[in-house]
């Protein structure tokens, strides 16, 4: 049976024995546990909604590359054949559409002037002090005619400049427009003197040396002009000269630009008075292809937004967005992308094949893309082009239209909103975890301030028990 002490003992308490610093965490941390999973449950959503609707406008925007990429290209542009393959190549540059049948008749190629110098004992042999110089202009026969726009070259040589070391001042001080270097031959080392192409490309060589020798080891000995030929011209520059449907025309080069419809060759041989036959037809294998992927291109579209977007269980099950991305494919075969084209003459994406299913997918129609090519090739093969309209300025537009941040109902409008519904999210997340933090720290001042009475009770208890056993000990 408990004495009167053990009893005074047990109504007091012995101390609290709790952990209130571990209380007021967990007491904090379950008051805003609720609202804590609602966002963050919330945010969940809304990261896989951005990622839906990134993903969708990554797609149509790679869409829209890719076709602006094979315009540019060239590969949809008309082909150019030659029947005469190994006159010229024939280039057409993005964007372009030559079209006509021309006579291309090459009666010279460009070529640059070639300089072989004298022989030397080696590329090591120093060529003598004084100063190179190299004029510019036109050389005919023994006369020359400097080009006063130019500026001349002049080269410093030293006393140790070797044969081999003069080459690699001359193509440095030339900066191209002479390429120079050692050949060494049955006859020794020689320097070799090469110009740009074209007939205003000549040059001559004034060697000042310091003994005017002309010999090896003084610097004149490598001197040329053209009235005191001694043979080491073994090429003039002179320009390309062709004849397009008997037009005479010239190039300082053996590439041509600017000729009709933009096209361009690459003169690679003469066939002077046998003019070959140059054509230009549609690259219809290219079009062909290219509407092929473009239709895998949008399937591959609308299967995502079939799957992103379907009422249960899409991320964008309920977004405007994403529903006006849907309409837009779906009236996309209609789509006018030649506003300007003549009656009977291709204007939509249908007429160049593109067909909707039910589904929502598409199909190319074939026979519908191969009549248009035949009966309109030029009215196709302008839908290719990079100009305001056609089919790649039609898809830029869509993907732009469809991603326009500032419109609400466009799919970049939904990406917007959802964004800034995440910024708000972690907002709120701060602010809770701040009103956790204060509340956590205002629990602990309260029980701490609890313990502090708890342990003054405690003494107070430990008083009175020994008071209490003195008594209990004077009763005995």
């Amino acid at each position: 049976m408990e004495n009167a002490g053990s009893s005074i003992i047990s109504a007091l308490g012995a101390g609290s024995g709790v952990n209130f610093t571990q209380l007021a965490t967990d007491i904090s941390v379950a008051s805003f546990a609720v609202q804590r999973d609602t966002i963050a449950a919330r945010k969940s959503s809304l990261e896989a909604q951005i990622s839906a609707a990134g993903q969708l406008r990554g797609a149509m925007t790679e869409l829209a590359a890719a076709l602006g990429d094979r315009v540019r290209s060239g590969d949809l542009a008309p082909r150019g054949t030659l029947a005469n393959t190994a006159v010229a190549q024939v280039t057409v540059p993005a964007g372009l559409s030559p079209r006509g049948n021309f006579a291309l008749e090459v009666t010279a190629l460009a070529q640059s002037q070639t300089l072989v110098g004298r022989s030397y004992a080696s590329g090591d042999a120093l060529v003598g002090e004084g100063t190179l110089t190299v004029r510019f202009g036109t050389v005919s026969g023994a006369s020359f005619t400097a080009d006063g726009a130019r500026d001349t070259i002049a080269i410093a040589v030293t006393a140790t400049d070797t044969l081999a070391s003069l080459a690699t001042k001359l193509n440095q001080a030339s900066g191209g427009a002479v390429q120079a270097y050692v050949a060494n031959g049955t006859g020794g080392a020689q320097l070799v003197m090469k110009g740009r192409e074209g007939a205003a490309n000549g040059f001559e060589i004034e060697a000042a040396g310091a003994g005017g020798a002309q010999a090896p080891g003084d610097l004149s000995y490598l001197g040329w002009t053209a009235a005191t030929n001694t043979a080491e011209l073994q090429s003039t520059a002179r320009d390309a000269a062709f004849r397009l449907d008997t037009v005479a025309m010239t190039s300082p080069t053996n590439r041509v630009t600017g000729l009709p419809g933009g096209f361009g060759l690459t003169l690679t041989a003469t066939n002077a008075g046998a003019p070959t036959a140059l054509s230009f037809a549609n690259n219809t294998p290219a079009i062909s292809a290219v509407m092929t992927d473009f239709v895998a291109a949008l399937n591959d579209i609308a299967g995502q937004v079939s799957a992103l977007a379907a009422p249960l269980g899409g991320e964008l099950g309920n977004d405007p967005g994403a529903r006006e991305l849907r309409r837009d494919l779906a009236a996309l075969a209609g789509q006018v992308v030649m506003p300007g084209a003549a009656t009977g003459e291709p204007r939509t994406l249908a007429d160049l094949g593109l067909a909707l299913n039910r589904d929502g997918t598409f199909r190319l129609d074939s026979a519908r893309l191969n009549r248009a090519i035949e009966t309109s090739p030029d009215g196709v093969a302008a839908m290719f082009t990079s100009g305001v309209s056609g089919v790649f300025a039609t898809m830029d537009r869509f993907a732009r239209d469809n991603s326009f941040a500032a419109d609400p109902g466009t799919l970049g409008g939904s990406l917007r909103r959802f964004e800034a519904q995440l910024a708000a999210s972690d907002e709120r997340l701060t602010r809770i975890a701040e009103q956790q933090e204060a509340l956590r720290e205002r629990l602990t001042r309260e029980f701490t301030a609890s313990e502090r009475r708890v342990a003054a009770s405690q003494s107070t208890l430990a008083f009175i028990r020994q008071q209490v056993d003195i008594w209990s000990a004077s009763d005995q």
